[in-house]
């Protein structure tokens, strides 16, 4: 039998425990003792790449800002769908998480921060954004809590209010979308983005392709113009 290896841990602001495990080649994070995300069930951090680039219109040599690093999914497929051109801003909390990706992780997804298209905020995606100032990105993912309504770290609340809401859209160019990922349904959300301006979007996730039924949800909220 195959062991269940720790490779790393590190803690977060609030003093959570944070950590990289492997088992039978497959990669996973989890939050105090609790499973984030796996190597082995990525269907719905692809999709949230494929709805925040499905632009109505095209948007040439994009600039994206995706919330969360994660294991790399969502940015490999951002890379692979947008051009040579685009310039695509990762907004990571945990530095250490970085240096995982580069030190256990380009096995699954290459070298991806390396390609010369990355770059690399270690901080708040919520700070990375607001500096960033009006109409700066073409597209906005957000893999950072289970969603909306079960936030990982008490700031990032200020993402889902109102103010939040509104700094995304003034954050996008006309057109451009930020797409949201939630573990589960939440009926409200939509309204929400309406109500910040957004043309709202509901979209189901299947975890791995394998599974019978979707039970995450991808939200998508669209600038108009």
């Amino acid at each position: 039998m195959k062991p269940f290896r720790t490779l790393a841990e590190t803690h977060t602001p609030d003093g959570s425990r944070f950590s990289l495990h492997e088992h039978d080649g497959d990669f996973s994070l989890k939050y105090n003792g609790t499973q984030l995300m796996t190597s082995g069930w990525t269907e719905s951090e692809l999709l949230l790449a494929d709805e925040a680039c499905r632009f109505k219109k095209p948007h040439p040599a994009p600039h994206v800002v995706i919330g969360g690093m994660g294991l790399g999914f969502s940015l490999k497929r951002v890379l692979e769908l947008v051009d040579a051109e685009a310039t695509v801003r990762v907004a990571e909390l945990l530095p250490e998480v970085i240096e995982w990706n580069r030190e256990f992780l380009q096995e699954i997804n290459g070298p991806l921060l390396e390609e010369p298209r990355v770059k690399v905020y270690v901080g708040d995606v919520y700070n990375c954004i607001a500096e960033a100032g009006k109409a700066a990105f073409d597209a906005i993912l957000l893999d950072v809590d289970n969603g909306p309504s079960f936030t990982i770290q008490p700031d990032n609340d200020r993402l889902y209010d109102a103010n939040g809401l509104g700094l995304l859209y003034n954050a996008l160019k006309p057109g451009g979308r930020v797409a949201f990922w939630s573990a589960d349904p939440e009926p409200r959300f939509p309204k929400k983005l309406r109500k910040a301006g957004f043309f709202a979007e509901e979209v189901s996730a299947k975890a791995h392709k394998k599974a019978k039924r979707a039970i995450h949800r991808i939200y998508i909220g669209e600038k108009k113009g």
